[in-house]
């Protein structure tokens, strides 16, 4: 039986993409369902740097037989004025005053922890002060943030060796590529060292405990499957494979001994395996059950190392915190210790010490919102951490301090910031202060979150920014869709929607979509292959539930997105034309098709479990159906694209081809392309040039320049 994709209540009855597909493609479907998790997100195709531009290496390994080549790039782009890592084509020169208000909004600082010293006194952080994020060493609450790298690539991964604190371990990649090679730099002499090949691609760096072995996964045998590698930290270049098999691995802990490391091997966010591996013999322990499939959020052995703690939704809708006994018998259930908190644990910190007051802290992600529990030795009771109301990441115990539980937090009116809890005492002191910059603090408006129904009895939650003030006239609203599509809109610091908001008085809303992480095992598994068609229902509740806003003009509504999201943005421009006035698409996809075809080879895999596999002819015509692409000459709205040249997850020409095809229809395009960019701009002189070009844009074909504030 198939359906009419169901049009918002407001629009014209256009002709729709039908929904759902037929048992068949279903049926192979879910035969051959995976994900994109963690650094696997939904996207591809790698060009030629630019000259002066940081190069990305191409991939390993064998190309994808039988596809079509990727069309010839855009034939008429300029350099950027003031920039030349940026070109445009058909985007106008944006006035100064843009360029200020996304530069004053893009002054903010953040801390995010990457790892403390044994003793908790040394704190390595990865905060910018110039263009990029780079590695910063805090000694002390509030103390000067002391930086260690120099680079003009961002770095967001390292560790400490734990008996020299000053020898660091770190991963980078260049010009976004995410391409990741290991480092190690000695901080006394400004030391560099590369340790891995220079072009396989490298993630998940462990360090153990007791410093002398680190671990990490890369693509390096084949440049498609992820293994994982265990080096001695002395001899840190000279990596030893410790798996070989298809798919995608990746290191989570050593043991306390460090004898055993825990990995997970990844078919999707909601199907993984745990394993031990004895490093000695190289003898593989499955830890999981073999039967069933479930997610493997976080593991971490116990400080014994006769157990191992582990965050999945094997035993629930959600994912919640077990105890694995490795003694135990076959059969066995482990014991289920966050079954209360009907919610997902999202991270785990495992204390060293067994004597620790403390045992186990988690982080729960409550309805967008994340609470802190520490779970006290022996027992399952549950003591929350009174908290800045915000999202959680980095938490982590000092190793041979565990009386101190580190993490940074984010909350919707201050950049992230880093503290330290003594679970002793409870005492909790911040360790950093970021600056806001130019920015009115007074200002920032906290989103409040909503719920408004859609079809198949879904209630979709969503993150609304309110312009303060009254005002008899109605305002434009923006929907922002978010990326993944298995990442979450979350109310961390977000300074798009507060500028968007303070400064243009739009009401910005960010959904959570059917699909979206966060809700439960149920609801993430509600888009994935060809259920995408029935989900894709939740863009026309949103549509009608913004347009019910009183306050809200509902001939002045505007989508933005990235990545997933761009994909959201231009789906609701091509099978909602009417109902929108402008869209900005960040690194989208246009084709489901060509982007399963042209992602990188280590994520094609990843990417079929979610959206499904191309290569079956009944799953092809639903995504060829879906795909905004097709239906390009409906699309009506103002359109902005922006895309970043080194993009291995959604390749250059899903932008290029929108553009294209738009334009052949006789509609107007803007299209920016980041030379040294990938999925998304990091360089901040590259991200404050986007941002006031999509801020002309707004006010332009969304606001309109005499009714902008």
């Amino acid at each position: 039986m198939t359906h009419a994709l169901r049009p918002s209540r407001a629009q014209p009855a256009a002709p729709r993409p039908r929904l759902a597909a037929p048992a068949a493609a279903q049926a192979a479907l879910c035969a051959t369902s995976l994900l994109c998790a963690a650094a696997l997100c939904p996207c591809g195709a790698l060009a030629a740097p630019a000259a002066g531009a940081a190069p990305a290496p191409a991939a390993r390994g064998p190309k994808s037989g039988g596809k079509a080549a990727a069309p010839k790039a855009l034939a008429d782009l300029k350099a950027l004025p003031g920039n030349p890592n940026l070109l445009e084509s058909g985007l106008p020169k944006v006035p100064r005053e843009f360029d200020e208000l996304a530069r004053r909004y893009g002054s903010y600082r953040s801390a995010l922890l990457l790892d403390t010293s044994t003793d908790g006194a040394r704190l390595l952080i990865s905060t910018r002060f110039g263009s990029t994020a780079q590695l910063h060493l805090v000694e002390h609450p509030l103390g000067q943030r002391v930086q260690l790298t120099f680079g003009e690539e961002p770095i967001a991964a390292a560790r400490f060796l734990p008996q020299d604190p000053n020898v660091i371990f770190y991963l980078q990649d260049a010009g976004g590529g995410e391409f990741f090679q290991l480092y190690r730099l000695d901080a006394r002499t400004q030391k560099r060292d590369l340790l891995t090949d220079g072009k396989s691609r490298h993630e998940s760096l462990l360090v153990s405990h007791e410093g002398r072995k680190l671990a990490y996964s890369g693509t390096g045998r084949n440049g498609k499957d992820s293994d994982v590698y265990v080096a001695d930290t002395d001899a840190p270049a000279q990596a030893k494979r410790v798996t070989d098999a298809a798919g995608t691995w990746r290191p989570l802990d050593f043991s306390p001994s460090g004898k055993q490391l825990l990995v997970v091997q990844e078919r999707s966010i909601a199907d993984a395996d745990l394993w031990s591996i004895a490093l000695e013999t190289g003898e593989k322990r499955q830890l999981t059950p073999k039967d069933g499939k479930a997610s493997v959020r976080a593991a971490a052995f116990s400080a014994d190392g006769r157990a191992v703690y582990c965050a999945t939704d094997r035993y629930s809708n959600f994912n919640e915190l077990v105890r694995i006994e490795l003694d135990a018998k076959p059969g066995d259930a482990p014991r289920r210790l966050t079954s209360s908190i009907p919610w997902d644990v999202q991270e785990i910190a495992v204390a060293h010490d067994t004597g620790a007051p403390v045992q186990v802290a988690v982080a729960v992600d409550q309805d967008g919102y994340d609470r802190v529990y520490l779970v006290e030795p022996g027992t399952s009771q549950l003591e929350p951490v009174a908290l800045p109301t915000g999202v959680v990441t980095g938490l982590h115990f000092a190793g041979r301090k565990n009386d101190l539980l580190s993490f940074s937090v984010s909350t919707a009116e201050s950049p992230a910031d880093v503290f330290q809890l003594d679970v002793r005492t409870r005492k909790l002191v911040r360790w950093t202060q970021s600056e806001l910059g130019p920015i009115d603090a007074s200002a920032l408006i906290a989103p409040a979150l909503v719920h408004y129904p859609s079809t198949d009895n879904v209630n979709v939650p969503a993150f609304v920014y309110r312009p303060a003030g009254d005002s008899d006239e109605k305002r434009p609203a923006l929907i922002i869709w978010h990326g993944g599509p298995e990442s979450q809109a979350r109310p961390s610091f977000n300074p798009f929607a507060e500028l968007l908001a303070v400064e243009l008085g739009l009401t910005v809303v960010v959904p959570n979509v059917r699909g979206s992480d966060g809700y439960g095992k149920q609801y993430l598994a509600m888009d994935n292959g060809v259920k995408r068609e029935q989900a894709l229902n939740d863009i026309g509740a949103t549509l009608d539930w913004v347009r019910e806003q009183p306050g809200i003009d509902p001939a002045r509504i505007g989508i933005y997105g990235g990545s997933y999201g761009g994909y959201m943005t231009l789906a609701t421009a091509a099978f909602h034309p009417g109902a929108i006035k402008a869209a900005v698409d960040i690194v989208g996809i246009s084709n489901l098709v060509t982007f399963l075809e042209r992602t990188q080879p280590y994520r094609r895999d990843l990417r079929r479990a979610e959206y499904g596999d191309e290569r079956v002819p009944e799953v092809r015509a639903v995504l060829e159906r879906i795909s905004p692409l097709n239906k390009a000459s409906q699309i009506r709205a103002a359109l902005l694209v922006v895309q970043g040249k080194n993009d291995p997850r959604v390749p250059r020409s899903e932008s290029e081809q929108i553009v294209r095809a738009v334009r052949g229809s006789g509609h107007e395009a803007w299209y920016l392309l980041g030379l040294n960019e990938g999925h998304g701009f990091q360089k901040k002189e590259n991200r404050d040039a986007m941002n006031a070009a999509v801020l002309y844009f707004l006010r332009e074909k969304l606001i309109g320049p005499a009714r902008a504030r």
